[in-house]
Order: C-alpha cells, then structure tokens, then sequence
C-alpha cells in the first residue's frame, strides 16, 4: 500500500499539505484576476485534494516498474504516458467541477476556465504526477536499502541462531554417547577401528565449530563435513549404512550457507536409514545448471514410519534461513514417497573472490 495511505496521521499531514496548495493556487486565481476569493477556493480546494490522491497513486506506477527492470525508454513512455494521462484528467476534473459550480447560478461558485488557464492545468497536472513519480521512486529506493539492511541483519541472526542449534543438536549428548560408547565396544574388538573412529570424531568437531564461524564456505568444505559424520556413521551402522556422492567439478567451489548439509544427511540416517532392517544407500547429488547450484539428498524410508518420525522442523528452519539469506531466489522443497524421502535445493550459484 502506498506509504501515504497506509497510515492515519501520514494521510491527515498529506491532506493538509495538499489544502495548504489549494489555498496557493485559489491565491495565484486572485492575484491573476481570474477569480474572486470565493470563487478561487470553490474551485482550487476540492481540486487540490482530489490532486493529491491522484499523486499518491504514482506509488503504483513505480512498483509496477520495479527499477531492475527498467530500460530507458520504456521508463520514459510509461512515466511521461502517466503523467500526460495525469494531466489530462485533472483537466477534465477541473472542468467538469467548475461546470457544476456554474450550473448553480450562484455568485460564489465558478470561475472563467479560458483557454490559456486550461493549458497551463494541464501542464501543471502532468509536472505534479511527474514529481510525484520521482519523489516515490525515491522514497521506494529507500526503502529497499532500509528492507536489504533488515534482511542482511535478520540473516546474520538466524545464520547464527542457526548455528548454534546445530551445534547443539551435533555436539549433543546422544550422539557423543553413541560415538564414545561404541569407540569403547571397538577398543576390546577392533583397535584400529576404535583410533580410526576417534580420529574421525575430532574431525568432526573440529570442521563443525570452524565452519560455524563463517558465512559462507565451499561446498566441498561442507562434503567434507560430510563424509567426516557419515564415516563414524558407517562405524556404528556397518554394511546397513551406504553412501553414494555425485558431485559436478563445478559445483565444488560454489558457496553456500555453512552447516546445511550435514543436519540434512543426520536426519536421512536418523529417520530413515535406522529404520530399516536391510538398511539403505543415502545419496548426495550436486550439479551447477543455469547460473544455479542444485543439491539433492535422497534416502530410503520404511513405508510405515516409526514414532521417531521427523516432524519437519529442521527443513522448515533451514527455509526460513535461505528466505532470509536469498530472498525469493532459492528454493527448498522436499518430497515423500512410499520408500524414498528426497529433500532438493536451489540457489543462485557465487564463487568466492
């Protein structure tokens, strides 16, 4: 809505501006001779508000002309065609106005519209929605930085709210118990299984909290957190956990959001690959089409889902946070069916200076 109409006290101030320029134009009638005072404000007051509505519609005008999309000459004809259009109504409001307050008989009403007067209403109608048009494109220039800076702000909170959550569902109990208790059971069985596991797990750790610091990182950083959790994964799972990454050359050296992947790939084990009794192949396919990078992480599912089921939090979190991040350019979408469970993303592709 325009910013003019969207608030009462902004509206009022709006309107008394534009009755102060009523009281200047019925001035400008009465120093020219073209009227008497009271036949100047009959005429120029409801004209000057109606005006005045009109020059808040230029708000449209100029949404409708989002400023990326502009060229030249197209901005030219849809603002001047506006403005000329602007110009003409005002005249036809003007006469079809001082029409009525002659049709009245009285003194006080109407004015002698010449010819020479009618010009210059439409020159000035069409200058005024110009400026109009201009003072809110401003306003919308403005107000796009103030949105950019509040979306730039509320990205780096959630990136960090989102971090943070991270952290505290990797580094949580649950999962350093399951890992230490079964670096245990290795020690008695398998020694170098249990250092190999150890090795792994300090990796692990130690590439989450350096990834959480930044706000960008390679995929290939992120593959490597990756495969760093889903090898104490295959640790404890065995043969029942496989894991199959296809990943473009080109795709490697493309940023995105740190920590994106891995909750993702926890949750493809946690309530999908756990539940199955023969286990499952977890698959995480990347490729850059287009100007964007598109990633895909498929996994198998029990077709009756267990009580652990997933409520959907984690990807409508990570939602929010690209919506944040990216506006309206990248997408997260994910997909059920009766064995498989496929969660895809989209952004715009950027490679680090």
């Amino acid at each position: 809505m325009s910013p003019v109409l969207s608030n009462v006290r902004q509206l009022l101030w709006y309107m008394l501006a534009w009755l102060l320029m009523g009281g200047v134009i019925a001035k400008l009638l009465v120093a020219s001779k073209l009227a008497a005072w009271a036949n100047a404000l009959f005429f120029a007051i409801p004209v000057s508000i109606t005006c005045g509505f009109m020059a808040a519609s230029a708000y449209y005008v100029c949404r409708s002309l989002p400023f990326r999309q502009r060229r030249f000459f197209l901005a030219c004809a849809v603002f001047g065609g506006t403005s000329l259009i602007s110009g003409f109504f005002l005249l036809s409001l003007c006469q079809l106005w001082n029409y009525l307050g002659l049709s009245i008989g009285e003194s006080w009403a109407g004015i002698t519209l010449s010819p020479n007067l009618s010009i210059l209403i439409l020159i000035a109608g069409s200058v005024f929605y110009l400026c109009s048009i201009l003072a809110h494109d401003v306003l919308i220039a403005f107000d796009n930085v103030r949105t950019a800076e509040r979306r730039e702000a509320d990205s780096q909170v959630l990136a960090r709210d989102a971090e943070l959550q991270v952290l505290r569902s990797q580094i949580n109990p649950h999962f350093l118990f399951n890992s230490l208790n079964s670096i245990s059971a290795l020690t008695t069985i398998d020694a170098a299984g249990a250092r190999s596991m150890t090795i792994e797990l300090a990796n692990f750790y130690r590439q989450t909290l350096a990834l959480s610091e930044k706000k960008l990182v390679m995929l290939k950083d992120e593959i490597s957190l990756c495969q760093n959790f889903l090898a104490i994964e295959k640790i404890r799972f065995g043969k029942k956990l496989q894991v199959t990454i296809d990943i473009d050359e080109a795709a490697m050296a493309c940023l995105i959001p740190p920590m994106v992947l891995q909750p993702l790939v926890e949750n493809a084990i946690k309530h999908g690959i756990r539940d199955l009794a023969d286990g499952g192949t977890l698959l995480i396919k990347s490729l850059v089409r287009d100007h964007w990078l598109h990633i895909s992480i498929q996994n198998p599912v029990d077709a009756q889902p267990s009580a652990t089921s997933g409520n959907g939090t984690g990807l409508k979190n990570l939602q929010a946070r690209f919506a944040s991040i990216y506006g309206d350019k990248a997408r997260v979408s994910y997909a059920k069916t009766a064995d498989n469970f496929v969660v895809e993303m989209a952004l715009p592709v950027a490679f680090s200076d």
